[in-house]
């Protein structure tokens, strides 16, 4: 499944320091998902011990992250 960075979370990612592995291993790997509004959902893990939460939209055939906080 392909995975598609809106431009918005490709500036937040980079303002947060994160690369785009370890951005893709908290959506391989989350702490929890929980579900959001308008059918987002927001995955959350630890990247160097810091809480990092991804929204994304789950399709049938890619991911779109939406933003990265």
């Amino acid at each position: 499944m392909s995975i598609i960075y809106s431009d918005h979370a490709e500036k937040r990612r980079k303002q947060r320091g994160l690369s785009k592995l370890e951005v893709e291993h908290i959506l391989e790997y989350p702490s929890y998902i929980k579900k959001s509004f308008d059918g987002r959902k927001e995955a959350v893990g630890k990247i160097r011990n810091r809480d990092v939460k991804v929204v994304f939209i789950e399709e049938e055939n890619y991911i779109k992250i939406i933003t990265v906080i």
